[in-house]
């Protein structure tokens, strides 16, 4: 243990690091020591992995690993609740003024996480400019199958063209966000897919840092063609009809005295 991890794991964080898990059994001990490593020399942080009721030893080898990390939280849902509810119990847990989020199959690389969150810091300290409400990565290099590629440049570009979020691949897993800005969100399944044309509706900048893909450390995706194509448009058409929906929100003063 270094003593920059004691002091991780006992300052308030100014960073959490939120990683949705499950059945990742071969993957969760690699990024754990690959954001370690990232972070035992920053900001104070913090890693929440959320357990999505994996069937195999992810739950147990976390558990093992918070000895040799002070900086790991474990959360565990009882039964799978899908990746948005899995993100969404890490950063409502989160202590940290700024959340990160990851995907637990080893493609996503935390190296690229400080420079992220080095942008929501200095949007913050910048007077008078629109506030970046979101960070979001965009994979080059995609290590999936051509298959899996066409199905996302497709989606995305039709998200993108009715959306109008300016973002070409909302599906990365690297993100980085000011807590209180989720917490506004309207919450559904499949959030995190949406994430930019949320923000923006909120009156949030969107930024975007270009990430390099890396295979899958082991195991093999937990998600379906089929099943996400169905829902995915049902879900388009729902923040579609939010975006129209919205409506300026009036200046509110208190009036005091008599």
């Amino acid at each position: 243990m270094t003593q920059t991890q004691d002091k991780s794991a006992e300052a308030a964080p100014l960073v959490s690091i939120v990683v949705p898990v499950r059945n990742e059994q071969g993957n969760v001990a690699p990024l754990v020591a690959e954001i370690a490593a990232v972070f035992d020399e920053g900001d104070p942080y913090e890693m929440i992995f959320v357990d999505d009721g994996s069937q195999d030893e992810t739950p147990v080898i976390l558990a093992n690993l918070r000895g040799s990390y002070p900086a790991l939280r474990q959360l565990r849902h009882a039964t799978s609740g899908g990746q948005s509810a899995a993100i969404r119990a890490g950063v409502r847990a989160a202590r940290g003024t700024y959340i990160a989020t990851l995907d637990g199959d080893g493609q996503n690389n935390p190296a690229f996480i400080p420079a992220m969150i080095g942008i929501l810091k200095a949007s913050a300290e910048e007077a008078g400019a629109q506030p970046v409400g979101i960070v979001q990565g965009q994979r080059v290099g995609r290590k999936d199958t051509a298959f899996k590629r066409w199905q996302s440049r497709m989606a995305n570009r039709i998200r993108g063209a009715l959306l109008k979020d300016g973002t070409r691949d909302t599906g990365c897993g690297l993100k980085a966000f000011p807590r209180d800005v989720y917490l506004s969100l309207p919450y559904f399944d499949a959030l995190h897919r949406f994430m930019p044309a949320l923000v923006k509706r909120e009156g949030y900048a969107v930024a975007h840092v270009d990430v390099v893909d890396r295979p899958r450390g082991s195991g093999v995706s937990n998600y379906g063609f089929w099943g996400r194509l169905r829902v995915g448009a049902l879900d388009l058409c729902g923040v579609w009809w939010l975006i129209k929906r919205k409506k300026p929100a009036p200046e509110v003063k208190e009036i005091t005295g008599c």
